[in-house]
């Protein structure tokens, strides 16, 4: 008997009715040789640590930091789980020969490995049923291409290991910190990814919050009628634009030059589940979570491909498969299929690139036509449809025309925009809006001059932008780095935080633990969110290139090209540095630390602490005062070399941040992770920073 496991019933149902079995049993199906039984995503989690030993349920700091030398394993203690896993564990030990048909993933691979290791089965022959859509068409290839098991070893050593790395890190870290500072109230949730994205995110609400909006004037001139822009820097003073307007508005105007190029935009590439989300965040404001759980049931459906993937590009065997597609889908987009030559298709490399795919190829549909789907559903079908047809459309052709004049010698400048071939664009009609003309430009002649009005235009610097669900995927996807344009996202995405199919859950944990909350369609930190990465003075903990670097390793690890035992090493290493770095009794008391600003040895004034370089220009201070408190040695010395002062100020700790910045932070008195009330019934914690 050969016993097929997969990783949800739907799953199971599809493929026993494929293979002909038939006869439904108690939690399996079975028929022509074949028994299928399924899973409920993860039936098996990791050990607690007083699964070890009963002494590590009570949380010390002298148990720290506990990494076993083996990680063990345990069923989910869930009655259904445990019953279902009894099944599996059965069936796999009076099979002849397993099959995974596990999500072909990561963490698909992770599920099936636990299972077949809890169930003492792992010397049991299995291959590997490997799929990116559940059609017919795909399930029999499927099984006439079976893998060896051993093939994807590599693949669970990655998936083992990141695993492994979260549980060390989030059990250890979280101990670490709320012991110290939770008071025995609050729970510190610390981990791997999910404490560099809260960084990320508190950054940017500090970057808002701190910067200062600045006036400035532009210097313009209209000759005719077409604006012209000085191309000089903004000026910071209006008095000096005023300047420049009065030296150029008793001179005529002359055109110094002409120029007019053609620019190509080509189609972008096809989804991955990032892009998709981003893409559905900024059109109908659907968050990453909902939009992974609508793709995940059309593809259970057999409407779309695989949805967890990282790849925008499809593999050189399936150019037979598209022009298919395509003609099935003219039901529904005739109008913007019947343009494209089916049977001449252009595949470009910016479609084709098996070295661009590994797990899965890009986000398609399969060509199975659904009949009408619920919103947002179709929203979802729709742009996937969209974007496959769009890359065998032409690209967009632009003329952008450049005119350079100038009035008593000083220089101006006027940009025009017309499209040549929308190519493209025409399936995106908010697309062709924004590339019409930035303005009608008529023809102009080099040398030409006439009269011209000059004008000044006042404006103010803005702040960036909070982070919203599409830009923080879009910044998860590259290590925090804002990248827009496609190639240098692919460059990027191998050292990107968490996974496609991770990322939606990491910024739903984050608003589950009341780190951050949503705010329209604005993500913001909380109170709580800022405290702790306050608390957290280890940068690499809270560091988005790190946490790159570590999910570029497991990709290496996934192609055979790390090793699994370096890895655990490097991650062993890192915990034990963080939970030794976050102690503040191991302060120096024969120093007072280091300049923030230059890092150099500081010194006690009469007032307050200086840097010793202050004859050398160093200008960092630290006053010995804070709202009417004297700061003792030990605060100063605490806040100098560990950055945070944990005795309470006036029911707060005290910060100082890189820039010498001091803030000062509410405690929050227990409120820990807990809050249901609204943010508005919140207790209004504010953060303070003073600059000396």
């Amino acid at each position: 008997m050969k016993v097929i496991l997969t990783e949800k019933p739907s799953v199971a149902k599809d493929i026993a009715a494929h293979l002909g079995a038939k006869q439904r049993h108690e939690g399996y199906y079975e028929g022509n040789g074949y028994q299928v039984t399924w899973a409920f995503g993860h039936l098996v989690a990791l050990k607690n640590p007083e699964e070890y030993d009963p002494a590590l349920k009570r949380w010390t700091l002298a148990t720290l930091p506990f990494i076993p030398a083996q990680i063990e394993l345990k069923v989910i203690e869930d009655p259904g789980i445990r019953k279902q896993f009894g099944i599996i564990k059965g069936l796999l030990k009076s099979a002849n020969e397993v099959i995974c048909a596990t999500d072909a993933g990561r963490e698909g691979e992770l599920i099936f490995r636990y299972i077949l290791l809890l169930s003492g089965c792992t010397k049991k022959p299995w291959k590997r049923l490997w799929l990116s859509s559940l059609t017919e068409a795909a399930l029999s290839a499927g099984f006439q291409n079976l893998k060896e098991g051993l093939e994807y070893d590599n693949l669970y050593a990655a998936a083992k290991c990141r695993s492994e790395a979260d549980w060390i890190v989030g059990l250890n870290a979280t101990r670490n910190f709320t012991v110290r500072y939770g008071g025995g109230k609050t729970l510190w949730s610390v981990g791997r990814v999910q404490t560099p994205v809260l960084q990320m995110i508190v950054k940017r609400d500090d970057e808002i919050r701190y910067f200062k909006v600045e006036p400035f004037w532009e210097l313009f001139t209209k000759y005719r009628e077409v604006s012209f822009k000085f191309k000089g820097e903004r000026f910071k003073v209006k008095e000096e634009a005023e300047v420049v307007l009065n030296k150029i508005k008793d001179h005529s105007f002359m055109i110094e030059q002409v120029g007019s190029k053609n620019e190509t935009e080509h189609p972008p590439l096809l989804y991955d589940l990032t892009e998709l989300q981003r893409d559905m965040n900024r059109k109908i404001g659907l968050s990453a979570a909902d939009t992974l759980q609508f793709a995940q049931t059309l593809y259970e459906q057999k409407f779309i491909t695989y949805p967890r993937t990282d790849s925008r590009y499809l593999t050189n065997d399936m150019k037979q498969q598209i022009p298919e597609i395509l003609i099935n889908l003219k039901v529904l987009k005739s109008d913007e299929i019947a343009p494209l030559d089916l049977a001449n298709l252009s595949f470009s490399a910016r479609i084709l690139n098996d070295k661009k795919v590994t797990d899965h190829h890009a986000l398609i549909p399969t060509g199975n036509v659904p009949g009408p789907l619920p919103y947002p559903s179709q929203a979802i079908y729709d742009a996937i449809v969209t974007r496959l047809i769009a890359v065998f459309y032409p690209a967009c052709i632009r003329e952008v025309t450049n005119i350079e004049g100038s009035s008593n010698k000083e220089f101006f400048a006027a940009k025009g925009v017309r499209i040549l071939v929308p190519g493209w664009t025409v399936l995106y009609p908010k697309k062709t809006e924004e590339g019409k003309e930035v303005q009608q430009l008529p023809a102009f002649l080099k040398g030409e001059k006439g009269p011209h009005v000059p004008y000044i235009t006042e404006g103010k610097t803005t702040a960036p932008a909070h982070y919203n669900e599409s830009s923080l995927l879009g910044a998860m996807e590259t290590a925090g780095k804002l990248v827009e344009e496609d190639n240098l996202k692919e460059a990027l995405k191998e050292k990107g935080l968490g996974t496609p199919a991770t990322r939606a859950a990491i910024i739903e944990t984050l608003i589950k633990r009341t780190y951050i909350e949503r705010s329209g369609k604005t993500l913001i930190a909380t109170d709580l969110g800022r405290y702790l990465i306050a608390l957290i003075q280890d940068p690499n903990l809270k560091s988005p290139e790190l946490t790159g670097e570590w999910e570029s390793k497991l990709k290496e690890m996934e192609r055979g090209k790390f090793s699994a035992t370096d890895f655990m090493q490097e991650i062993s290493r890192f915990i034990k540095q963080v939970i030794d770095g976050s102690d503040l009794s191991k302060i120096d008391y024969k120093n007072y630390g280091n300049c923030p600003k230059c890092k150099s040895h500081i010194i006690k004034g009469e007032k307050g602490y200086g840097c010793s370089k202050w004859r050398e220009g160093c200008t960092f201070v630290l006053w010995n005062e804070h709202k009417g408190t004297l700061l003792n040695d030990g605060q100063i010395r605490s806040l100098l070399q560990k950055r945070i002062s944990l005795q309470p100020i006036s029911g707060a700790i005290l910060s100082l941040s890189d820039a010498g910045d001091l803030m000062e932070i509410p405690i929050p008195s227990g409120e820990g992770n807990r809050s249901k009330r609204s943010p508005q019934k919140r207790k209004n914690l504010r953060c303070i920073v003073e600059k000396k």
